[in-house]
């Protein structure tokens, strides 16, 4: 089920203007600063904020046109929420949480405890069934939010930060089981995060906002291979990869990569840009991998005072470096290179 959306909405002194659109089974990974609107757009898709001009489509619905006078509460807009904070009502059980949605539409508590069990058998945590919000972990709770979202088999489903209040080691795992639990929902899924890495490791397609407005959309590769502020360099300016790993080796294209620890089967593969070192010759140190390869672009980043340097060889990559060390190498497009990453400075999930 698709979602079209033509949003114009203000909020105080705050205007926002955003079209997008999401295909069916399509994830779009909302990306942007404090105060770029982010949550406003998630408010009126919900139907949380009404709009002031444009027109929200989920499918076939009407579900906001303010020049034709339609405007579907949230409630009767089959859309599923999934919160930052998780919000599961704390006197219920996990099970109760998730059937809680079936039981206001009308499914008798039997077979919405049936319809409970089975999605929190699907994302990894029947054993909490009975556990009260207070008893479970941070990824546990998220995953029962998930899980409540699903319930009411929605839409579209928007998701509002959900790693957030997650730890580093929960939230990488919670990513790899989001990303399997999403895999299997078939409507249109919209993902805010300011997360360079959970949107490039969940979205099909990413949407830069800025000052309430849309700045730059793409996939993955488009929006960190040619970002269109300092913004987006920032945030999003990191190396990814998508390759097949065998032990500590990972094969992307004609390339091998090494990273730390044994990793098998599909993987996503990320190295941040201040990772990598270029040598003008092939250097010899701690570093193990080593690729050569010719500049093809240089990018100041004014207000950084920084440089990001795309250097195409077995692997392309991206450097960034001090403007001192573009002088020092004399780099130019056209420049050989020799570019480095230590392997511990891979980051790698399945995908």
């Amino acid at each position: 089920m698709s979602l079209d959306a033509s949003v114009r909405v203000a909020v105080g002194s705050f205007s926002l203007s955003a079209d997008l659109r999401v295909g069916d089974g399509e994830l779009l990974a909302v990306l942007g600063p404090n105060g770029a609107g982010k949550t406003t757009l998630l408010r009126a898709l919900a139907g949380l904020l009404p709009l002031d001009d444009g027109r929200i489509c989920i499918g076939e619905t009407v579900v906001d046109d303010p020049a034709a006078g339609c405007f579907v509460p949230p409630e009767e807009r089959s859309v599923g929420v999934v919160f930052q904070d998780y919000l599961l009502f704390e006197h219920l059980s996990a099970l109760d949480n998730v059937a809680f949605g079936l039981r206001e539409h009308g499914v008798r508590r039997a077979d919405a405890r049936a319809r409970g069990r089975a999605l929190l058998s699907e994302v990894g945590v029947a054993a909490q069934a009975s556990a009260r919000p207070r008893e479970l972990s941070g990824g546990q709770a998220q995953r029962v939010a998930i899980a409540r979202a699903l319930a009411t088999e929605p839409r579209l489903l928007l998701l509002d930060e959900p790693l957030a209040a997650l730890d580093v080691q929960t939230r990488a795992e919670t990513r790899r089981q989001l990303r399997l639990i999403l895999g299997r929902f078939r409507g249109a899924r919209v993902l805010v995060t300011h997360d360079p890495v959970d949107a490039l490791a969940l979205a099909d397609r990413i949407l830069i906002l800025e000052r309430g407005e849309v700045v730059q959309t793409g996939t993955p590769d488009e929006i960190t291979s040619r970002p269109r502020s300092d913004y987006v360099a920032e945030l999003v300016g990191v190396n990814l990869y998508r390759g097949h790993a065998d032990g500590g080796h990972i094969r992307v294209g004609e390339a091998v990569v090494t990273a730390a620890g044994p990793h098998s089967g599909d993987v996503m593969m990320i190295v941040p840009p201040n990772a990598v070192v270029l040598h003008r010759e092939q250097p010899h140190g701690s570093a193990r991998n080593t690729w050569p390869g010719t500049v093809v672009a240089l990018e100041h980043l004014g207000a950084r005072g920084r440089v990001r340097v795309r250097v195409v060889g077995p692997l392309t990559i991206v450097a960034e470096v001090t403007p001192a060390a573009v002088q020092e190498l004399d780099l130019a497009e056209g420049t050989d290179v020799w570019a480095a990453v230590k392997a511990t400075e891979v980051e790698v999930f399945p995908v």
